[in-house]
């Protein structure tokens, strides 16, 4: 049945009380601050059975479906059984996924709980579509978090400190903001000093102005890097100071000893750093404890604060219920225009829109400056648009009535963008379209929420298909790789725009070549050894996983 999509509009939103610590941030951060229903036309009728019956049909389910899980009882009065005219259906909106998962290694560890693969198990099913949503193999690699003996001697100490204080001022979006605090954990470590709550930087782009409490769980941070450095919420007043020295001229791909050694006495004699723009500076190699510390400040401590998490979940298992789904990350937002210097494929009205932008603004424009629309777009630097999407989407086997929650802010263009797309799938989804009323309200204006509910929804889904690289990207590539190895599509557009341009490729060609092409980067283990550029937060082998047996895992609880 067809899902149609629909965006929810809001002038309100509740303000929150900031925190002790945003007294402090305004003394050295920017801008001044100011003070949707489920699937359309689809309709569902719901009946509560007595607990014995629902039970019943749980075992029933479970042995259908092969998923074991389930390890606690459920509480009756708010989970009922719902009917549609299609199939019965468990709605299991109100089930904690920490209950749900306690059979998954280590899972009371992570910080997100991903929903189990459904996978294509239905008889009416192609081959090629079973083959989509087939699970990549693990090969047995599951993660390993142990750190050698130095560095738990090092870090007994640096979690004792109470005279070094570091300050960070993170910038971006939620997943730069997240890559930019497992860094400044990282450098507090390097520097053997307490790390002060991050600050989230005013977002220029989005106006959001939520603080690190808003998106994260704090305590929960606190909690899981105790036995690594020290953390607190704000400076304490021996620490506070008219005036602080940013620094904020970090060099790419600094090492820890170039760390050490420009900021370790200055630290030392005045007891505070403030680093700001540390975006990406850090090296991607580093000694193999300190990659551990990242994937632990990532895949661990990095939980979302609970309203966020709740709803996220909430809206996970009403697309997982329905069975098997795709999360597409689309990037079709202007600002994506504007910075990769691509076409829109919308029309000259919106190209030149996008180009007067560009011109007025030309910092925005994201290098390869000397290479004209055609080279960019055929060398794979600009996103795939909603017709691109389809057709490669359509190649790889994907069903025709495949559910398709699409993460991502309001395509430029709106509705018109996602026609391609909405023509070939017409169950397309957005966290708008899946939100009872008034539950995304809270989080107006607030993009940084928004991305951590998308990034929730997707993290469950059986597919993950973004249309351009990126942080979301590479944290879902990672985060997948580190739950349990599920299936990731990252689309070779260098290799299939030439293919899809040509008219002598016939579909059944292009569907042959394309599944080719595609076969080994799906989510398979794929180690981060030998490649200097790669993040081990978005290749987590073999650092922070290891085969199954060769050693403990997650060994710091």
């Amino acid at each position: 049945m067809a899902k149609s999509m629909r965006t929810i509009k809001n002038p309100f939103f509740t303000s929150h009380t900031p925190s002790p610590f945003f007294h402090f941030s305004l003394l050295f951060f920017s801008p001044p601050k100011k003070s949707s229903p489920r699937y359309l036309n689809h309709h569902y009728q719901t009946r509560c059975p007595p607990p014995q019956f629902f039970l019943l049909l749980i075992s029933l389910s479970l042995v259908f479906s092969g998923i074991s899980f389930l390890t606690s009882s459920l509480d009756s009065g708010s989970t009922c059984v719902s009917t549609s005219s299609s199939s019965l259906k468990f709605l299991i909106s109100d089930v904690d996924h920490r209950q749900i998962f306690t059979s998954l290694a280590v899972s009371r560890a992570y910080t997100l709980f991903p929903l189990p693969a459904r996978g294509g198990h239905s008889g009416n099913m192609t081959e090629e579509e079973r083959e989509f949503w087939k699970q990549p193999n693990g090969e047995g690699y599951k993660p390993c978090l142990d750190f050698s003996l130095d560095y738990r001697k090092k870090s007994a100490r640096v979690s004792k400190e109470k005279r070094r204080f570091l300050v960070v001022v993170v910038s971006g979006g939620l997943n730069q903001q997240r890559n930019q605090i497992v860094d400044a954990v990282v450098i507090a470590m390097i520097l053997e000093a307490v790390l002060v709550v991050p600050v989230l930087q005013v977002n220029r782009v989005w106006g959001d102005e939520s603080e690190f409490s808003d998106i994260f769980d704090v305590e929960h941070f606190k909690k899981t890097l105790r036995s690594d450095v020290r953390i607190v919420s704000s400076l304490p007043s021996t620490h506070l100071m008219s005036r602080q020295t940013i620094e904020n001229q970090i060099p790419w791909d600094v090492s820890p000893v170039w760390i050490r050694a420009k900021y370790f006495k200055q630290l030392n004699e005045e007891g505070l750093l403030v680093l700001k723009g540390l975006d990406s500076r850090l090296a991607k190699n580093l000694p193999p404890d300190l990659q551990k510390l990242r994937c632990k400040v990532a895949f661990h401590a990095l939980r979302f604060a609970a309203p966020i998490e709740n709803l996220g979940n909430r809206l996970a298992r009403r697309m997982w219920i329905e069975g098997p789904y795709i999360a597409l990350h689309l990037r079709l937002e202007k600002d994506v225009w504007v910075r990769t210097g691509c076409l829109t494929g919308l029309g000259s009205e919106f190209d030149r829109i996008v180009a007067e932008t560009r011109m007025s603004q030309p910092r925005y424009l994201t290098g390869r400056l000397n290479m004209s629309y055609t080279e960019r777009r055929l060398a794979g630097f600009c996103p795939l648009n909603a017709y691109e999407i389809a057709r490669l989407l359509k190649a790889l086997g994907a069903p025709r009535n495949a559910s398709i929650y699409i993460a991502g802010g309001e395509p430029f263009g709106g509705s018109r963008a996602l026609e391609p797309l909405a023509k070939e799938f017409s169950n397309l989804v957005t966290k708008e379209t899946l939100a009872h009323k008034g539950e995304l309200l809270p989080y107006t204006n607030r993009s940084s929420a928004l991305a951590a509910i998308d990034y929730i929804v997707s993290l469950s889904s059986d597919v993950f298909f973004p249309s351009h690289g990126g942080n979301m990207a590479k944290a879902m590539q990672g985060n997948r790789a580190y739950v349990g190895h599920r299936k990731f599509i990252m689309p070779n557009k260098r290799a299939m725009l030439p293919l899809m341009e040509n008219s002598s490729v016939s579909d059944s060609e292009l569907s042959f070549v394309t599944r080719k092409l595609h076969r080994k980067s799906q989510g398979h283990p794929e180690s981060r050894r030998g490649r200097r550029d790669r993040d081990v937060i978005a290749y987590p082998v073999p650092e922070c996983m290891c085969r199954h047996g060769k050693h403990r895992s997650v060994g710091f609880f």
